[in-house]
């Protein structure tokens, strides 16, 4: 076995591996979509009625018990009147955050100059 000291790159590999498998799928999605219903004041019942499935599946999708198949997903977002892509940015940006990695709202001035592009 190598010490910390001696392991180099590996020892910093491993620890943010281990920090990133901490980081669930299910559970950012589905904190997200009970971040949604909450700050539309409403309940699991009305948006399990609307989506067309359970208010027990519902909930696990919710505490990210559960994967929500992509029709599922689609389903809850259109009960919950949130566009998917807005859904999966905002579970996107959350894992980002847990991982470290910065993502900018716009395009760098740098990127622009680079490739040439006109932005108007």
């Amino acid at each position: 076995m190598r010490s910390a000291a001696t392991a180099g790159r590996g020892a910093v590999a491993d620890n943010t591996a281990s920090k990133q498998e901490n980081t669930l799928l299910r559970r950012e999605i589905g904190e997200v979509l009970r971040s949604v219903r909450q700050h539309q004041g409403r309940t699991l019942r009305e948006v399990s009625g609307q989506a067309r499935v359970s208010l027990g599946y519902l909930s696990e999708v919710e505490r990210g018990q559960k994967e929500a198949s992509s029709e599922l997903l689609a389903s809850i977002c259109q009960a919950l009147d949130a566009p998917l892509s807005m859904v999966l940015r905002e579970v996107s940006d959350r894992i980002a955050l847990t991982e470290g990695v910065m993502i900018p709202d716009t395009v760098p001035d740098e990127l622009v100059r680079q490739q040439g592009v006109a932005l108007r």
